[in-house]
């Protein structure tokens, strides 16, 4: 499991504004490290963000996303909303973070 997200929505006339930082390394599976070897692809493959229960965002990443991926969106909502972003990388490792819309 990586780092916590840095997760801030803020609301604006009924539209809310999402910003997400995900730590993750992000391996492509094409560098090689020190020795000449192949860094097996290691990166983040599906992301789910709910507000109050609901899917608002859902992305599927490939090998070309960079270390540490920073999502923005906007969706219809309003302050209190409770945001659950969630990812699942290619090892299987997960993460899940919330954070109340201000």
């Amino acid at each position: 499991m990586g780092d916590p997200m840095r997760i801030r929505a803020a609301e604006s006339n009924g539209t809310v504004d999402v910003k997400i930082l995900m730590k993750h390394d992000m391996e492509s599976g094409q560098r090689k490290d020190a020795s000449g070897k192949l860094i097996p692809a290691w990166f983040i493959s599906t992301v789910s963000v709910k507000a109050q229960g609901k899917e608002v965002f859902a992305a599927n990443f490939g090998s070309a996303i960079s270390k540490d991926p920073f999502l923005n969106f906007k969706y219809k909502g309003s302050k209190g909303d409770k945001l659950v972003v969630s990812w699942v990388d290619t090892k299987g490792d997960k993460r899940s973070d919330e954070a109340t819309v201000s």
